[in-house]
C-alpha cells in the first residue's frame, strides 16, 4: 500500500483551519481556543491573553479572563516540558495525569533538597506537610491570598531559600513563593486572579478540587490523539519533545492511537488513522502571535514554516520564541509594541503588497484590543529588541 503524502503547503493549510488563524476559523470562546492548541502557553502571563485573543472572532481579556478566573475552565499546570500550561477543565485530569504529576513529583524531591541547604529552618518532609497544611487551611478561610498575604498568617513563609551558597551565581528566593508554586504544581492550589492588570505575575492562590485520578498510559494516549488531532502530521521526534516524555512512552501513546506514517519533507510524519485527506484550502491569512504561541512552539522541525535563517532573530539563547509575524502559514517576520503603545512589525523577506496590507490590518486589530495596555514580552529576543528602540 502506498504511504500517503502530506506536502508542506497542506501542513500549513491545517495551521489556519486547525489553529484558528485563518479568519473564517476564529471562535468566540476561550475554551475552544485551548482545545484547539491542546494547550495554551502561560508562563508569560500574557501569551496566553495574545494567543487566544489572536483566535476569537471578538478579542477581549474579559472572555480570556471568564475562562481563567471567573468559570474556571481552563486550569493551568506545569506540565509538557515542565512549562506551564492552561488547559481546558476537560483535558486538564488527562494532561495531569500524563504529564504533570511526575514532574510535581520531581519539584517536591528538589523543593526539599533546597529546603535542607539553603533554608535558614529545620526543615525535613514532616515541617514541610504541616507548614503545607497550615497554607491550605489559610487560603480556606481567606478564600484566597498572595504569597504576602499569607505570611502574614504563617512566619515559615517569610523566609528565604539560597541556592549555592558562597558561589558567584548564589541566589534568594522566598520560602512562601516556592512553597505556593509546589503546592499549584500538586494540584491543590491554582494561581487566582492577578493583583493589577492582566499582564501582572503578582497572583493571588486560591484552594482547589483535585483532578480526577487516570491511568497514565491512558492519559498519554489521549494528550497524543489530541496533539495529533491539532499539530499533524508530525514526527515521532516532535511529539517527543513537544511532550518531554521518553521515547518509550511517546512510542507507546502513537501505538495506542493507532497512528498512521504519511510522507512530508523530513521524511516520515504520523496522522490520527482517520485523518489522511487533504485539507480543505482556507483564505489567505495573516497573523502576529505572542512569544511562546502555542503554533510557533508547536513542533520541533520547524523548517516548513519558519526559515533557518530568521532563528537568531526570533528565538532567544534558551530556545523561546518571541513574538512572530505569519503569512498563510509561514513565519515572515517578527513585531514588537514600543513605549508609546505602537505596534511595529518588520518583514525578514519578502513579502507581497497583499501581505503587508494583511498584516498592517492583523496590527491595527491587535493594537485596537490592546487599548493603552504595555507588553513586554518575558523572554526577550534580538528582533524584538531592535524594533522598540
Amino acid at each position: 500500500m502506498t504511504t500517503p503524502r502530506l506536502t508542506d503547503d497542506q501542513r500549513r493549510a491545517r495551521l489556519g483551519s486547525r489553529h484558528l488563524l485563518a479568519p473564517a476559523h476564529r471562535v468566540t470562546a476561550v475554551e475552544e481556543v485551548a482545545d484547539a492548541l491542546v494547550g495554551l502557553h502561560s508562563s508569560d502571563p500574557a501569551t496566553v491573553y495574545l494567543s487566544a485573543c489572536a483566535r476569537l472572532v471578538e478579542p477581549s481579556t474579559a472572555e480570556v479572563e471568564r475562562g481563567l478566573y471567573e468559570d474556571v475552565t481552563l486550569v493551568k499546570l506545569l506540565s509538557m516540558r515542565r512549562t506551564i500550561f492552561a488547559v481546558s477543565s476537560g483535558l486538564a485530569p488527562y494532561v495531569n495525569a500524563s504529564t504533570a504529576r511526575a514532574i510535581a513529583a520531581k519539584e517536591r524531591a528538589t523543593f526539599l533538597k533546597r529546603l535542607r541547604e539553603g533554608a535558614t529552618g529545620d526543615w525535613d518532609e514532616r515541617s514541610l506537610a504541616r507548614t503545607e497544611r497550615e497554607v491550605l487551611e489559610a487560603l480556606t478561610a481567606r478564600g484566597e491570598a498572595t504569597v504576602a498575604e499569607l505570611g502574614k498568617d504563617i512566619p515559615a513563609l517569610r523566609e528565604t531559600i539560597v541556592t549555592a551558597a558562597g558561589k558567584p551565581y548564589e541566589s534568594r528566593s522566598s520560602l512562601g513563593s516556592r512553597l505556593l508554586r509546589l503546592l499549584a504544581s500538586d494540584g491543590h492550589v491554582r494561581r487566582a486572579r492577578p493583583r493589577g492588570s492582566w499582564t501582572s505575575s503578582m497572583y493571588a492562590y486560591a484552594p482547589v478540587a483535585q483532578l480526577p485520578e487516570l491511568p497514565v498510559r491512558e492519559a498519554k494516549a489521549e494528550v497524543a490523539r489530541r496533539w495529533l488531532a491539532s499539530f499533524g502530521p508530525a514526527t515521532e521526534a516532535d511529539l517527543k519533545w513537544w511532550t518531554g516524555w521518553t521515547l518509550g512512552d511517546t512510542r507507546r501513546a502513537l501505538a495506542d492511537v493507532g497512528a498512521r506514517e504519511v510522507r512530508i519533507t523530513e521524511g516520515t510524519g504520523l496522522v490520527l488513522p482517520d485523518d489522511l485527506e487533504e485539507a480543505a484550502p482556507v483564505e489567505p491569512w495573516a497573523a502576529l502571535l505572542p512569544g511562546l504561541d502555542p503554533t510557533a512552539m508547536g513542533w520541533r522541525g520547524r523548517d516548513w514554516y519558519l526559515s533557518p535563517e530568521h532563528v537568531p532573530f526570533l528565538f532567544d539563547r534558551a530556545g523561546n520564541i518571541g513574538p512572530t509575524v505569519w503569512w498563510n502559514g509561514r513565519i515572515v517576520g517578527g513585531w514588537a509594541q514600543r513605549a508609546n503603545g505602537e505596534i511595529v512589525w518588520r518583514a525578514l523577506e519578502d513579502v507581497s503588497k497583499k501581505a503587508a496590507s494583511a498584516i498592517a490590518a492583523e496590527a491595527a486589530r491587535l493594537s485596537g484590543w490592546l487599548g493603552g495596555v504595555r507588553v513586554t514580552p518575558r523572554f526577550r529576543t534580538p528582533l524584538e529588541r531592535d524594533l522598540v528602540r
